[in-house]
């Protein structure tokens, strides 16, 4: 494949104006690419309530023909009266809006990239530098050995140039390699380029990792807020995880192997044991719990 200019990738929106930075002032970017991985749905949940809780504007769309296989992400078809009407594309876009003080904030939404990772990157910067985006701010979640009887905690990754927004919410110790998604890609590519940049990731509890955890959104979107300054407000997450809590403790509490394993966690997370990600922590697997918990909200819902 003959090489992409990166500025051919995206298009701003005819209405935002021009030039396109003129509407913004030092605007945080937080970046949520579905694909990777997302506990709990702690990013996807966390942005779309950021998204319904924020009136946001186009300010440009990317090209996915040559960014997404369209295979494994296939367009979605509306069928009316067995008549095919219209096709859904995967789109990956970039919106503003504000938040409740008023600062502004960017939001990349859409599918990671199946292809062209470093012209995307290119793509990705240099819009960055022409919107004037002070702070990039990635959001993720990740299945860790914790209880649900504690409240979440964020673990953070930075480029060597933003250790100063790592240290406000903690720093993973230790050497780790792991595969990486675009977030983690970005990271890099913005240290490069002089951007201050950020990922946090909320640690969902490994046995409710398959279903939608709330509290996890709540941290994340907190989080964000702990180190931008952006006033965003969490409660309606917070009040569905709360509901969240209540199911799963009907369930750990009807099963003694379930508790005992809960306590455990609460013990090594009480004394922090193990690495800040508890990846290497010697505690049962909660596939088990994880299963009992899917029959116990269908047997709820019927």
């Amino acid at each position: 494949m003959s090489a992409v200019d990166p500025s051919a990738l995206y298009a701003f929106d005819p209405d935002w104006g021009t030039p396109p930075g003129i509407r913004l002032a030092a605007p945080v970017l937080v970046v949520a690419l579905e694909g990777w991985v997302d506990a709990g749905m702690g990013a996807s949940a966390a942005l779309a309530h950021l998204l319904a809780t924020t009136r946001t504007v186009p300010v440009a769309d990317f090209d996915t023909e040559p960014l997404i296989d369209q295979r494994a992400r296939r367009p979605i078809a509306r069928i009316e009266d067995g008549v095919t009407t219209e096709l859904t594309w995967p789109a990956i876009r970039l919106l503003a809006g504000r938040d409740r003080a008023g600062a502004d904030v960017l939001f990349l939404t859409g599918p990671e990239p199946d292809f062209l990772w470093p012209t995307f990157l290119r793509a990705v910067t240099d819009l960055i530098g022409t919107l004037r985006v002070r702070t990039v701010v990635g959001l993720g979640a990740f299945p860790a050995p914790t209880p649900h009887t504690r409240p979440v905690r964020l673990a953070s990754t930075v480029p060597p140039g933003s250790t100063g927004l790592a240290g406000r919410l903690g720093t993973v110790h230790g050497t780790l390699e792991v595969p990486a998604g675009i977030q983690a890609a970005l990271e890099v590519a913005l240290g490069a380029a002089g951007v201050p940049a950020i990922g946090l990731w909320a640690r969902v509890p490994h046995y409710v990792s398959a279903m939608p955890y709330p509290e996890a959104s709540a941290a994340l979107v907190e989080g964000l807020c702990a180190v931008t300054g952006l006033v965003l407000d969490a409660t309606p997450l917070r009040t569905a995880g709360e509901a969240s809590r209540v199911q799963v403790d009907e369930l750990i509490g009807a099963n003694p192997d379930h508790l005992e394993m809960v306590r455990r966690l609460e013990t090594a997370i009480d004394s922090e044991e193990g690495t800040p990600l508890g990846l290497d922590a010697e505690l049962p697997s909660g596939d088990e719990i994880a299963a009992e918990f899917e029959r116990f909200l269908r047997d709820e819902g019927s």
